[in-house]
Order: structure tokens, then sequence, then C-alpha cells
């Protein structure tokens, strides 16, 4: 028994030798492929519209396959349709032709502008290629060709799918594809020839049409007609007889002086080459029989001016200069220099000899000496006289980058109050520097607040505008470090002589612009300041009246968060929420500037002032406020304008508060750092108003803080009566011990809350150490603004809907690009290539408007068609010319070409008079110049239905392309056959 059972506890083992082999795996995959892509099964769809090629959008999706380690890749390209209402009619059809084959008859869309290369060669919708991945693999085998064509046939078969299956063979530049269609019992092979020298035969129609029949072998001997689709292509490439309308900037009459000033503030636009290089028109036969025409290599019937189709579309030429894209690119070159200004000029024309080594405490002491400073007549040359005497101490005349003429011009341009007629009107003009500014709904005007720059009509814009032309023109980075010194000593002059800067808006620095802008402004307000303190008095400006917010007990909330920070509510000079104020030398002082009668506890009689003072510093009552004790008028006081501030500034200011941590040492420290103005006021307040308590003070200040009741008292009567708040009761209230800390001083007296004289050096010392670099970035956003609004004034003479568009993304793109500080070098030069591209867009389109004489068109109807006709040409891959050769725009193209035949057909002079014969012979060889010349592409589609290979098969659509061109000749046929009778 044991014998027995040993054989039934062996393992029996089957081992497979049928393992699927490489080229298996292969045809699976591509299976696999088409099953994922649901390409399997009948196709179906819509008849196609005409020019569907063109308007509808073709999408492709793309999978990796390999045969052993040989890598493919497979991609199905389709035309996106919307799903037919007639599918489910259409599949109980029987003996459909597959839609691919349907496709191949269909003469709509003939010659598509813009396909791939497969459409226009046998005009399918949808189609799988397969080609190696790498683009320096090829198949160049035969018998791999072949291996690949049995492997897409077998996979056709297997899966049932009817789209058309090519694969990519030779190198990828030949674009050479077979390929095949499989259908319920018919099969169709897609082949193609690749020559580079064109047989004589094949050249014209005649032989073109013997080798399809040969090729489709039709056993039938009447030959069923054969339709013909036909295409010419010539091309125009010698615009000689147009010239290119842009005219190039005139230098010489620039350095000359002979064009004013304002020239400076414009930028050049315009390309400086004919954008547009060669125009092709193709005419087209798209119905044709066999026998109608004649084309053999005796005689054509093929005569352009007769073809019933004109197509045309124009080559541009390949990033043509323009001015304005020049000029924006080498300023952004600017961004990326090292040197500093000392080292370009040489050394500093900041410093004279013998004073290198002085104190600059000797310097502010100087400067804030309260002297009144007398206002000489200011011309150019008093502006630039200190400055070109230090400069020839360290270099010639002759060697300053910038001459005279140019750097007077420009300055004028910049400073129009320097001349001397204008010198008279100087008061006037600093009381409305920024009159002149378009109203603010102005969309142009404002998108300096978008692109954070400045105003178009400010002097940082001109500035810019200026660097801009200097750099290209006069110098390069030599010229804008000159232009930038002597923009510097005006800017010292104008503080120590107390001349405004021109061509800022009055108030405190906008945060919308660029920092360059801001410190600008600062310098005004630090001028108007010292001006105003040298003369004696306070200007309108510099006076505020807070207690007009807080007329009438006004309870409104607005501003209760900024009160709990800061303790104030000012919204008649403060609209932001980003006022800090940098007192530390002041809060340092106010341990010891208690006052001698200030009584701790917070009672009101101890807060009370001495009513035996002197009131000082009063700007008029308040009208319905008077003192709680004495019962006297409340007078609103004389009080010190916040200090302005930049953004940088602001932004030193919060890091300070912020490193002073949470802890309440900090918080207290903190607060009295803010408190600076409070006190100011405070003391202010104490003065004008002499025997005054907090309570006072809070109802002017900041009424929210003073509650009032009405109640009744000991004889039953109502009366009001009022307490400070919550918050103003807190024990170490700031405001109570501010109050207790603040003497009577008017404003006049108090230590200054903002020092314009420090402040004033600071932005000085600023701009003298900028690099061109430096300046370069401070200034982009500024001539990118300018560049936009170029592009916008030239569009709107052209009104190009195309551009206007890009016009919206450029600006939307700036925005969010130059929102930020330091954007990346990347971002800034997209931006500058948008604005090329709409440049050359526009250049294109007056180059065709000059071409097409669309201004010299005297008949309006007509006028209109070409301008349209121009605008597609912009927009479209190709227009349709409406008429043909007949038609408006078609008598234009006609005459450009015979223009150009007669040019080409005009011999040297020299040629001329050596020929021989006479003025007979010479006038018939030049009536026999053709009006155009010889195509330079040949475009044939041959199409028929016969039966094949018998004449008993079923009718199959049978298609060949052909295209001839001077260096390339190529057939591509689509030949069916009946696979069940045959």
């Amino acid at each position: 028994m044991a014998a027995d059972s040993e054989p039934e506890s062996e393992v029996f083992e089957i081992t497979d030798f049928t393992t699927a082999s490489e080229w298996e795996r292969f045809i699976s995959k591509v299976e696999e492929v088409l099953n994922d892509w649901k390409l399997i099964g009948i196709s179906s769809g819509k008849p196609l519209e005409k020019g569907v090629y063109t308007t509808g959008a073709w999408e492709e999706k793309s999978d990796e396959i390999s045969f052993a380690d040989f890598r493919f890749s497979i991609t199905h390209h389709y035309l996106v349709q919307e799903p037919s209402d007639k599918d489910g009619k259409e599949e109980l059809v029987e003996d459909a032709l597959p839609l691919p084959m349907q496709d191949l008859l269909c003469m709509n869309n003939d010659f598509p502008p813009r396909a791939h290369c497969l459409v226009r060669w046998y005009g399918l919708r949808e189609f799988v290629v397969i080609a190696p991945a790498a683009n320096n693999d090829a198949v160049l085998s035969e018998s791999k060709c072949n291996l690949l064509l049995s492997s897409i046939s077998i996979a056709l078969g297997n899966t049932g799918c009817q789209i058309p299956l090519f694969v990519q063979i030779h190198h990828k530049w030949r674009r050479m594809y077979v390929g095949e269609c499989q259908g319920p019992g018919v099969r169709t092979d897609f082949e193609m020839v690749h020559l580079r020298k064109v047989p004589n035969q094949y050249i014209h129609l005649s032989g073109l049409l013997d080798i399809f029949k040969s090729k489709i072998g039709c056993p039938l001997t009447p030959l069923p007609p054969v339709n013909m689709a036909i295409r010419l292509t010539y091309v125009l490439q010698d615009w000689q007889q147009y010239f290119w309308p842009q005219q190039p900037p005139d230098i010489d009459a620039l350095v000359g002086g002979e064009v004013g000033g304002l020239e400076f503030g414009k930028l050049p636009f315009g390309a400086c080459e004919d954008p547009i290089s060669e125009l092709h028109l193709a005419t087209t036969w798209p119905h044709l029989t066999e026998g109608i025409i004649v084309d053999n290599d005796v005689y054509s019937d093929l005569d352009p001016i007769q073809a019933p189709q004109w197509s045309v579309r124009v080559r541009k030429a390949d990033n043509p200069q323009c001015l304005l894209g020049d000029f924006l690119t080498e300023f952004f070159k600017l961004c990326r220099r090292k040197e500093s200004t000392d080292e370009i000029l040489g050394r500093s024309a900041f410093e004279e000899e013998g004073k290198e080594v002085a104190d600059i405490t000797h310097a502010l002491s100087k400067l804030t000496e309260p002297a009144p400073v007398p206002i000489h007549k200011l011309s150019v040359t008093n502006m630039v006289h200190s400055a070109k005497k230090k400069i020839r101490k360290h270099r010639g005349v002759d060697e300053s980058p910038l001459n005279n003429e140019v750097l007077n011009t420009i300055l004028l341009f910049l400073f129009p109050d320097a001349a001397d007629k204008l010198a008279d009107g100087f008061e006037s003009r600093t009381s409305t520097p920024a009159g002149n500014n378009p109203p603010p709904e102005n969309e142009d005007y404002n998108l300096f607040s978008q692109f954070k720059s400045a105003p178009s009509d400010s002097l940082t814009y001109k500035l810019a505008l200026c660097l801009c032309m200097i750099n290209f023109y006069h110098g390069g980075v030599k010229g804008v470090a000159h232009l930038w010194q002597e923009f510097v000593l005006e800017m010292r002059y104008r503080w120590e002589n107390n001349y405004l800067v021109p061509g800022l808006a009055n108030g405190p620095p906008d945060l919308r612009c660029c920092l360059l802008h801001q410190k600008l402004q600062m310098l005004n307000c630090c001028i108007e300041r010292k001006k105003a303190r040298d003369e004696g008095k306070r200007g309108s400006v510099s006076d505020r009246s807070p207690g007009d917010t807080g007329k009438g007990a006004d309870h409104s909330g607005d501003n209760a968060d900024k009160e709990k920070e800061v303790g104030k509510s000012w919204e008649s000079w403060s609209d932001s929420e980003e006022e800090f104020f940098e007192c530390l030398s002041d809060t340092e002082d106010l341990k010891g500037n208690g006052q001698e009668n200030g009584k701790k506890g917070g009672a009101k009689e101890g807060n009370k002032e001495p009513v035996n003072l002197k009131p000082e510093g009063r700007l008029h009552p308040h009208g319905k406020l008077t003192l709680l004790h004495p019962g006297e008028p409340l007078y609103i006081p004389i009080t010190q304008e916040p200090a302005p501030m930049t953004e940088d500034l602001l932004e030193e200011q919060s890091e300070v508060l912020a490193k002073l941590g949470t802890s309440a040492e900090g918080a207290h420290l903190r607060a009295r750092m803010q408190s600076a103005c409070l006190l100011s006021d405070m003391e202010s307040f104490k003065a004008a108003n002499p025997g005054c308590c907090l309570e006072d003070f809070v109802r002017w200040y900041s009424p929210r803080d003073y509650i009032e009741e009405e109640v009744v008292d000991e004889k039953g009567n109502i009366v009001i009566k009022g307490e400070l708040s919550a918050r103003m009761k807190i024990p170490s209230n700031m405001w109570v011990e501010a109050w207790e800390t603040a003497k009577p001083v008017p404003a006049r007296r108090q230590k200054r809350l903002f020092d314009d004289t420090r402040e004033a050096e600071k932005v000085l010392h600023y701009l003298a150490v900028q690099k061109p670099a430096d300046l370069a970035r401070h200034l982009l956003p500024c001539i990118i603004h300018a560049g936009v609004l170029k592009v916008k004034d030239e569009e709107a003479l052209e009104d190009i809907s195309s551009v206007k568009k890009i016009i919206k993304q450029i600006i939307s793109h700036s925005s969010k690009v130059l929102r930020f500080p330091n954007p990346e070098d990347k971002k800034l030069e997209e931006i500058i290539a948008q604005i090329m591209g709409v440049e050359a867009i526009i250049a294109r389109a007056r180059s065709l408007k000059a071409k097409f004489g669309v201004e010299k068109c005297e008949n309006e109807e007509e006028k209109e068609d070409l301008q349209r006709f121009v605008n597609c040409l912009l927009d479209q891959p190709e227009v349709s010319v409406i008429g043909a050769g007949r038609g408006p725009a078609g008598s234009i193209i006609h005459k450009l070409f015979v223009n150009a035949q007669r040019v080409s057909a005009v011999p040297p002079l020299d040629e001329e008079l050596r020929r021989s014969g006479s003025s007979e012979e010479r006038r018939l060889n030049a009536g026999a110049v053709s009006d155009f010349p010889p195509p330079t592409g040949r475009e044939v589609i041959l199409r028929t239905t016969v039966p094949r290979p018998a004449p008993y098969s079923k009718p199959l659509p049978q298609r060949m392309y052909s295209v001839l061109t001077k260096e390339d000749f190529r057939l591509a046929g689509a030949f069916s056959a009946d696979t069940t009778f045959f």
C-alpha cells in the first residue's frame, strides 16, 4: 500500500511553452491603449461643415508603449465635435462606410491653413499616430516598417477599431507615414512617396492623373470621372515699390536743440524694418472634373487671375527691431549693472577739495539756522552752476557724458519753473503744483496705483522717460549717472534755497507710488515746513482742525480701533490706519517734564490748569463746547502736523515697535512712543485753554470717550451728567499720564514732531547713494507704465480688437508683478516681451495698411472692406479674398505682383546697353513678362469612387494628394479595397 500511495503524493506540474513574444506583447499594448481611449467599435459623427478644420478645436492625448527596448509614443488626434443627435440612427444603416473613408471624399475642408499634416494630406478628422518616442530615433529598415504595419493591422482587426492608425517611418523631418483603416469588409491603405528631385512627368496635372489611375488599377472600361481640387501658391517678397512708413527719430535735431523739451517725455514707437516679410497668395480651383481643363508641359489653363478662390496669408518677420521694445530692453539691462555713480563718473562730484574730512555736524547746524534765505532768480545756469564747478575739478567739460545743450534741455523739461520767463510766477506755481492732474476717474491716469509707479504728469515719471532716452541715445549708463548726479544736486539746491520741487502732488507721500516718488514727496514736505518756518508763519497746509470732526459730540465708530491704539480720532487729517509716529526722543523726556501743578490720582480739580495763564496758540472758538469748570468758550488750538512717512520708514517703524515684544514693559514703552503726537496736542490745548481739564480735552479730541447721560438731581430736575469712558478710567492710563505730564506750551514753542532738516538730509543722502542699477529698479514700473500707455495710444489709432485684449492682459499681469517689492527679473522680462509683441502687431497693421493703400482709398465702403481685410490678416492664419482677383483687395494684390515682376524683369543698365536688337524687339520682350512669377507650391487633390480590386467589388473612395515645391515632392495616397468580394 505504501508503494501505491507514493505516486499520489507527488506534485504534478504543467509547463506552458507558449510564452508570448515581444511582437505579441507590442500588439497587446496597442490594443490596450485603443480600449482605454474607447476607440473600438463603429465610428460615427456629423458631416463636416465648411472650414471646421480651421475654426474648430483640435485636441490630442498621448501614451507610451514599447517594442522590446524601443520606445514609441502613441497619440490620438481628434477634432472636438458636439455629439450628434442622429448617432443611433446612423448605426442602423447597413453597409455604411467608416467615417474616415467618408472624410476622404469630403471637399469642404481642402487645404486647411492650420492643421496636422495628415489632416491636410488625407482630410481626416480623427486618427492615431505611433512614432518613435525619442527625436533621434527612426524606423529605417523595410522589414521593421512591415512589422509595424502588420502589428497595427492585427490590432485593428482584433479590436474592431475604425479609426485610421498611422506609423511614422524614416527620419522625423521627412514626415513619412504609412497606415491603415479597417471597416466591415473594407480596408484603406495609406501610402506615401517623398522625393527631393521631382520627375518631369509629374510636374503637371496630366502626369499626376496617370499615376493615380495606374495605382487604382480599375478594371472598368469607362473609368468614373476623377474630381480634382487644385491650389497654386505665389509668394511676393519684393516690397520695393512701397517704402516702409516708419521714420526713425532725428537724433541730430534732438542734440542740436531743435526739438522742444516735450520730445523727452515721449517714447518712440514702431518697427525699424518692415515687419511683413512675405505675402503668400493661394489661388484655388476647388471643384474640377477631369477633361475640363488642360495642364501639361506645353499648355496650361490654370491662370491665377481666373481662379474662383483667392486666399492670402502673410509671413511675419522674425523678431523685427522695434523702437519701444529696444528702449525698454536697454533700460532693463541697467538693472543688472553693478557700478556705483562714482565708479562710472570718477571721483564723487559731491566732494570738494579740502573738505573731505569736515564734520557733518557743522553742515547740519548750518542748515538748521533759522536765518531767512533770499530767493534768487531761477535759471538753468544758476541751477547747475555749483555742480558744474565741482565736476570740472575732477574731469574736463569735454569728458562729460552729456553735453550742455542736452543737459539744459532735459533740466528745462524736468523743471519748467527754472526758465527765466517763469521765475516771477514762482509763488503761484508752488500753490498748485499738481493743478494739471486729469480727473481721478481717468482710467489711464490711475494706472500708476496698479503699477506702483507714479502719475503720468509727475516729475518721477518724466525723469524715468528722460533717463530711458539718455540710456539709449546719449552715452548709456554714463549718461544716466551724469543726469542723476545733476538731478541730486538740483534737489539739494532746492532744499537749501526753499524752492519746492515741481510735478509732485501736495500732502504726505503717496504710498501707492514707487519709493523714489515718495522720497521726492517727502523732500517737498520738508521744503514746505522749512519755508514756512523761515518766513515766520504757518501756512494753511500746516494748520489742522481736528475739532471740526468732533463738533456736536460725534459718536461715530469709524476710527474706534485707531483710538484704542493711538488715542486719537483725527479723521480730518488721518485717512489711513498706517500712521506711526517716531517719537522716542520725545518720550525719553516725559519723566522729566512733569508739571509742578500736576497731581496724581486723576481728580478733576487736581487736573485743572491755573486760570491766570495767558492763552496762546488759539485757532478759533469751537462754537458749541465750553470748558466744564470755568465755563469759558473752548478754543481749538493750533497743533503740529503729524510727521509724513514713506513706506520704508513705516516698515522700519513697525519693526522697531515689533521688537519691543509683548511684555507689559514693552507694551507700555510702545504706547509712549506712539503718544508723542497726543502729548503735543495736549500741550497745545492747555496753552489755548487755561483752566481746562482732561474731560475738556477728551470732549474735543475724542468725543466718544466722553459719555453723557440724563439724570434726575435732588430737586427732581433732569440734568445732563457726563463722565469719561471706561477705558479712560483704567489705572495708569496713557491719556491721564500724558495729561499730567503735559505743559501749557503752544505749538510754535514745542519740540518739532517732524524734524524736516533731518528728514531732508536723509532723503538727499538716499538719493545720492543710489546706483544706476538701483535707480533703474525704482523707475522700471514708470517705464512699463509709459510703455503700456504708449501702446494704448497707438492702438486707439488702429482699432485692433485682438490688441485690446492683450493690453488688458498686460495690465493685469503687471499689476500682480509690480505690486510687490523686488519682482523677479523673469517676470519683468515677460511683461516687456508682451509690450514688444503688441508693438510688433501694430507695426504689422500699419505696414499692411500702407501696402494695401487703405488710407488712400476714396470709396468709404471699399475702405471699410480693406480695413477688415487687413485686420483679419493679423488675426487669422489665412484670409479669403472677396471677389478673388476681381475684388478691391484682389486688384491691389494683382498690382503688387505685377510691379514686383516688372522690377525683377528690368536688367541692369550696362546689360541693357550691350543687348543687341531693335527697340521693337525690346518692347516685345518686355511685354512677354507674366503678371505672376512661377508658383512656389502646387497642390493637387484627386478623388474618385471605384470598385476595387475587382469589377464586382464594392465602390470605395480613392484619394491622392500631391504637393510640389522647389525642392520637395510628395504623394500621399489613400486607396481603399473590398476585403469581402475581391
